[in-house]
């Protein structure tokens, strides 16, 4: 029986450096995975501050382009306004003129009623 411990002892003598061999190559694959994993990680969170960035510059152009739209309907509206101002001004000035249209007729009638009444007078005389 204790021949056989021996035996068993001796086997286990043998396995050892192939065992230990293999945990020293298992121990450096592991190193090389988290390695690994931690190059993934960077590379996915520099992909990530990427991205953000794209989506803070493609806010911003949108904004920009939000501010322009609103600037040229703002403008568009001004003109408008500016517009409707000239029309009813022009407005305004044309019924001055036909107020004074009519004032110089009336004066013109008063003149020639004048007139004629002055010829009258003279030849009366």
């Amino acid at each position: 029986g204790r021949q056989g411990g021996l035996g068993t002892l001796n086997k286990l003598r043998v396995l050892e450096p192939e065992v230990a061999a293999q945990t020293a190559q298992l121990r450096e694959e592991c190193r090389a995975f988290v390695d690994k994993t931690a190059e993934f990680q960077k590379i996915v969170g520099s992909l990530i501050e990427l991205v953000d960035q794209l989506a803070k510059a493609a806010e911003s152009e949108k904004m920009k382009a939000i501010g322009a739209r609103n600037l040229l309907k703002s403008i568009a509206k001004q003109r408008e306004a500016q517009e409707q101002q000239l029309q009813a001004l022009i407005a305004e000035k044309k019924m001055q003129l036909e107020r004074y249209r009519i004032e110089y007729e009336t004066l013109c009638k008063i003149e020639a009623d004048q007139n004629e009444f002055i010829d009258q007078f003279i030849f009366q005389k």
